[in-house]
């Protein structure tokens, strides 16, 4: 393997591991597709698994036969021999790499890899009946959540607006415990999230339109007309503010999730969850 011991944390070839943004790391290399970073060998294995190419390695030295052995084998299974030994694989003990990244690592083990061509909406939604929109959530946390929720609970996809965060930003990708990299989904562009057009969109697929907010006209979760519909869209707003009221009224239906002791609202991502598993039962 090409082992490369840390000798000054200074080196512009581990940008990628501290000094870029997660922007900038999406930008790298363009007209290139651009590069993301997984951390630990859980999300790094499924995101191998998933067809993600391995571009380079950073490893806390007590951590090589421990976390990185089985993301070696995997490379090696996937890739060849060749492919493993071609990648830089920097090493360094737990205080350089502190020193590096300005924090302690997740088990010591982070890997750039490469991203896969945007899909178009439309390409997305051929032949998916329950998929989710994550409409404007920003906070990498609940992005992740939902998507492991939506995993773990039988959605077929995820579709997520301009400004929604990225899910494979290092801690949405960690946070879902990379079932980013289990589930489908696409970022639309900016003119398709303005406004209803997005809505209309997924319309004109054939998905009737669920949004989660609290309205006059909502109705509770527990729905057998809205379960029996063939095609469901979910459709979830930012934490605070929700959807917008345009959005909200363009949909087919506005649904809550029933309340006690005087709580109106809950998390979006413990929300998502009980809306998944009541819209699919």
């Amino acid at each position: 393997m090409n082992l490369i011991e840390i000798k000054d944390i200074n080196a512009p070839e581990l940008d990628v591991f501290s000094r870029l943004s997660e922007v900038q790391l999406y930008r790298y290399n363009e007209p290139d597709i651009g590069i993301f970073l997984a951390e630990s060998a859980n999300v790094i294995l499924r995101a191998l698994e998933a067809g993600y190419e391995p571009l380079s390695m950073l490893v806390e030295t007590e951590r090589i036969d421990i976390e990185a052995r089985p993301v070696f084998d995997m490379i090696e299974k996937l890739y060849g021999r060749d492919k493993l030994d071609s990648i830089p694989v920097y090493i360094a003990g737990s205080d350089t790499l502190t020193a590096l990244t300005g924090y302690e690592l997740v088990r010591g083990l982070w890997m750039t890899l490469r991203r896969k061509p945007a899909i178009s909406l439309e390409e997305f939604c051929s032949g998916k009946t329950r998929i989710t929109v994550l409409y404007d959530i920003v906070n990498p946390t609940n992005v992740g959540a939902i998507i492991r929720s939506a995993a773990a609970l039988g959605m077929d996809g995820a579709v997520l607006t301009y400004a929604s965060v990225d899910p494979l930003t290092r801690r949405s990708s960690r946070v879902s415990m990379g079932t980013v990299f289990q589930i489908p989904w696409t970022k639309v562009t900016k003119e398709e999230s303005q406004g209803i057009n997005l809505i209309r969109s997924l319309n004109s697929y054939g998905y009737k339109t669920v949004a989660m907010a609290l309205t006059d006209d909502s109705v509770s979760i527990d729905n057998d007309d809205i379960r029996a519909n063939e095609k469901l869209a979910v459709i979830l707003g930012t934490e605070g503010t929700g959807l917008p009221e345009e959005v909200i009224g363009a949909c087919d239906y506005r649904v809550m999730i029933p309340m006690y002791h005087g709580v109106d609202s809950l998390n979006v991502a413990a929300a998502s969850a009980i809306s998944f598993w009541e819209l699919l039962k």
